[in-house]
């Protein structure tokens, strides 16, 4: 069986590596095209790609997936099978293409939490339980055929990165049972069940303006937030200097006390040296570990040794 996979991101690296480690035959792997990064803007390469260049597999990074240049080349490789594990949205003339047809790992339970972000989604929304799908590819988005989930809870002490890392490794796994079933003809897929469109979660991509913490929200639901969104792309809020300067402040993880509220959402307290809280709506979230713009990440005791506040409460 001849497969193309298609991914860029780490959390795709375990995926393929897990068939490359299982004698499948992996005959391209197609990635985003190399970017430049740091201070040098040099060259840096997908992680897909670092480790497909390890293995001697070819790899094809086209700018467009309609090229039909690049359509030609993946004809000519003969796939059986392709495999798509965080990639961008593939035409049909592509994923149509091979015989036994094109499969996705997904970050959810679907049909639930369809879209760019499953895995922050989750979490922001409260979720205790959520997984990863494999499924057919076809016309929209999330919503061909099942063929495989996995479940997998959410833990309190999560947030958005250790959620992604113990999924990528659950997923490699179903993406090797996903392979080894079309490979041995022993699918059954199943439809995605018919939900009430008003009870589907939604995991649109996530933007700078979606990550800014309102504390006007119930002190669980915000620090749902600042999980969700940890450690990328970050929950934020604004501070000001005794300079009068407003600055952001991302914040990575954080601590709820409960209690009776007498001052405003969005109020700031702190003794200067080892607390610094924000109102909610019913009680106080607690900033363990942020980062203050232009600064390195640092836990708030650090923070407080090196910063001062206008107009803080202790």
């Amino acid at each position: 069986m001849r497969i193309i996979f298609y991914g860029t991101p780490d959390f795709a690296v375990p995926s393929l590596q897990i068939l490359v480690e299982n004698n499948f035959n992996v005959v391209a792997v197609v990635t985003a095209a190399d970017s430049p990064a740091g201070r040098g803007l040099q060259m840096k390469f997908s992680p897909v790609k670092e480790y497909a260049l390890s293995q001697n597999i070819k790899v094809l990074q086209p700018h467009k997936l309609k090229d039909p240049a690049f359509l030609e080349e993946i004809k000519s490789l003969m796939p059986d099978l392709q495999i798509v594990v965080a990639f961008r949205m593939m035409p049909q003339v592509l994923w149509s293409m091979p015989p036994l047809g094109s499969f996705n790992l997904h970050g959810s339970l679907l049909p639930q939490y369809r879209g760019a972000a499953p895995i922050n989604w989750a979490i922001i929304n409260g979720e205790k339980e959520t997984g990863v799908t494999t499924f057919f590819l076809q016309q929209e988005i999330d919503t061909g055929n099942i063929i495989f989930q996995e479940k997998i809870p959410i833990e309190e002490s999560d947030n958005a990165t250790t959620l992604h890392n113990k999924m990528m490794h659950i997923g490699a796994a179903l993406v090797l049972k996903t392979a080894r079933a079309i490979n041995n003809g022993k699918v059954n897929t199943a439809p995605q069940s018919k939900v009430d469109t008003n009870e589907l979660k939604a995991a649109p991509k996530i933007f700078k303006e979606t990550c800014a913490i309102n504390f006007n929200n119930e002190v669980d639901k915000v620090n749902n937030f600042v999980r969700g969104l940890s450690r990328y792309p970050a929950a934020y809020t604004y501070i000001v200097s005794k300079d009068n300067e407003r600055l952001q402040l991302k914040i990575y993880s954080a601590q709820k006390e409960y209690g009776e509220m007498n001052v405003a959402a969005g109020n700031m307290q702190t003794d200067g040296k080892t607390f610094l809280k924000f109102a909610c709506n019913n009680g106080w979230l607690h900033a363990l570990e942020l980062q203050l713009q232009g600064k390195k990440a640092m836990t708030v005791q650090e923070f407080l040794r090196g910063f001062i506040f206008q107009n803080t409460n202790a």
